[in-house]
């Protein structure tokens, strides 16, 4: 087993999704680094010799199209934090306040877009499979924006706003329907003074599947709860084969995705950041390009002059 495999595996049965690293576990992945570049010309190079990129994105990404991040001061949903709503324990206690929050989030990104990142990411994968050579995207976004600007091959670590689980039989299905039920239309709104809708279970959306009619839950990875381990399985073969690493857009700070890219430059893979800001694990990586993902990733997986094009 390879060392990422190990640690992940260990770290994954110690921490669930929404946890930020601990000094200690900072510390341990620290490396004796030369500062990173931000050389685009340099990046270009090594970009035109990758065959198998990984990308990890996170929720700067989508920030660009102007999707709500819930995260932060002023992030709220009424007078409530994401960390407050998305739990099983809020779904448990209130399952109607939890469908509001996300029948909001589902109908605030049908009126989202792809911005310049998501399709620059999705066209850099059509062209380089052209040449043999893969790309793949693993993100911690539930938007689906990716998949709206193209890109094939992803792994949606923390699920996604249009699944959603039966929480009787487990189902997963894509579900796309606005609004997901009628007893959630027009419900929703954000103001602080916005009062609870109060819904019933059996008029919230209800499991499909014979005779099940199982109450549904959205089919995202709550605070307190664990990464799909066969989702895991698929990131770490992704990580162990890349020659090439893109950290777009997250603060590095979420376990276990703030490992991915530190574990991939500890064997020697070039990893390239671009985001608004340096993070925990910049001085970690060959390169970091500040400012807007939707400028300065373009013109990074833009066709190189030696790429052959059939």
């Amino acid at each position: 087993m390879c060392l990422f495999q190990s640690t992940a595996r260990r770290l994954v049965s110690q921490v669930h999704c929404g946890l930020k690293a601990s000094s200690s576990k900072k510390q341990k992945f620290c490396l004796e680094m030369a500062r990173p570049s931000s050389n685009m010309a340099d990046f270009r190079e090594v970009f035109a010799k990758a065959k198998h990129i990984t990308i990890i994105t996170g929720a700067g990404v989508s920030a660009e199209s102007g999707v709500p991040t819930f995260r932060g001061a002023g992030g709220f949903w009424r007078k409530w934090q994401a960390q407050e709503l998305a739990t099983p324990g809020a779904f448990a206690r209130n399952p109607s306040r939890v469908w509001e929050f996300y029948h909001y989030r589902r109908e605030v990104m049908l009126s989202k877009h792809p911005n310049p990142a998501h399709i620059a990411i999705a066209e850099c994968e059509r062209r380089l499979s052209k040449q043999g050579r893969s790309v793949v995207v693993i993100t911690q976004n539930i938007d689906e924006l990716h998949r709206k600007a193209g890109t094939k091959h992803l792994l949606e670590i923390h699920g996604s706003l249009f699944k959603t689980r039966c929480t009787s039989c487990g189902n997963v299905a894509a579900n796309y329907k606005s609004p997901i039920c009628p007893a959630l239309a027009g419900k929703g709104a954000p103001d602080p003074d916005t009062e609870d809708a109060a819904i019933p279970v059996e008029d919230l959306p209800q499991c499909e599947e014979d005779g099940c009619n199982g109450l549904l839950r959205p089919h995202v990875v709550w605070f307190g709860e664990a990464l799909d381990p066969g989702v895991l399985t698929e990131v770490e073969k992704e990580l162990d084969i890349c020659d090439l690493c893109l950290v777009v857009g997250t603060s590095s700070v979420v376990y276990p995705a703030a490992m991915f890219a530190p574990q991939v430059s500890a064997r020697g893979v070039p990893v390239a950041e671009f985001n608004m800001e340096t993070t925990p694990a910049t001085e970690r990586f060959r390169f970091h390009f500040p400012g807007p993902c939707g400028i300065t990733l373009p013109p990074a997986l833009a066709r190189h002059e030696t790429e052959i094009i059939s």
